[in-house]
């Protein structure tokens, strides 16, 4: 019992880092239709810019919230100079310019940053709880606490306030948006902002337990469209359930199989969604008239 209540809180905390990934291709795939490989990025940014600020002599609450700040700034020029010039594109142009995004920032990230492995210290220490036999890390309850928050916040933010509202109009018909004169270029922005400066937080919070370095981001873009797929393409509940799933399925399989075929999970649920659900759990079945 106290083993498998182990592979649960690792399982858990990891999972949540998939679903803020997932997250944010939720995001800008309901703005803009478009599955952004750069998200990965975004999280291995918010772990780096920290590290680095604060290596500089910025407290780490300030170092944290200029990465996040940074990366949300990057994410809005990604949609400039990148995506927007593109617009009316095939999607899978724009899917192609994303992977183009991603590779460029990995290549600055290992310029600037190096190929070294960075870390930064746990935000409340690491002296573990001990929890029916099984321990569990402060910094995993930060984890999982933040990845709590974003989802409330963002469910507040779409359903209580007139511009999440307006994100949620674009989403559902662009066109009819802009008829009733809704900026559907400043709801893009804001959707790539938002998607890159959750993925900084993704970064900032999990460092301190798997360390991060300039290549990080692929392997957490895969994970993240994996979670989101599983969940359902553009539902944010889908990808909280998506994320958590796909994190208990790598602990577990880590725990009672082999470490090795960890990964191997997430491109197994990819392909078991493509076949059999291919909506997702919680995506919508579309019809269309021909």
């Amino acid at each position: 019992m106290p083993e498998l209540l182990q592979f649960l809180f690792s399982g858990v905390t990891v999972g949540a880092v998939y679903a803020l990934a997932a997250l944010g291709f939720t995001i800008i795939y309901n703005a803009s239709d478009v599955v952004n490989f750069a998200q990965g990025e975004f999280v291995m940014l918010g772990g780096m810019i920290t590290v680095f600020a604060h290596l500089a002599g910025a407290p780490l609450p300030l170092a944290a919230l200029l990465a996040i700040v940074i990366t949300a700034g990057l994410g809005v020029a990604m949609n400039k100079l990148a995506v927007e010039p593109a617009r009316g594109a095939p999607v899978v142009s724009l899917v192609i310019i994303t992977i183009g995004a991603s590779i460029f920032i990995r290549g600055a990230a290992q310029l600037i940053f190096g190929k070294q492995i960075h870390s930064f210290p746990a935000f409340s220490g690491d002296a573990p709880f001990h929890i029916g036999g099984a321990t569990i890390l402060p910094q995993s309850l930060w984890v999982i606490g933040g990845a709590v928050a974003v989802f409330i916040g963002l469910w507040l933010f779409f359903t209580r306030t007139l511009l999440g509202r307006a994100v949620l109009a674009t989403s559902n018909n662009p066109l009819a948006a802009q008829l009733v004169g809704i900026n559907t270029g400043f709801v893009m922005t804001l959707s790539f902002a938002l998607s890159a400066g959750i993925g900084a937080l993704a970064g900032v919070l999990v460092t301190p337990i798997t360390l991060t370095s300039y290549d990080v981001g692929l392997g957490l873009a895969l994970k993240g469209f994996a979670a989101a797929m599983l969940g359902g393409m553009g539902n944010p509940k889908g990808a909280l359930v998506g994320g958590l799933t796909l994190g208990l399925l790598e602990a577990l399989t880590a725990g009672y199989i082999s470490s090795q075929y960890k990964d191997a999970a997430a491109f197994l649920v990819i392909l078991a969604v493509l076949f059999f659900l291919p909506q997702g759990l919680f995506g919508r079945k579309a019809t269309e008239r021909v």
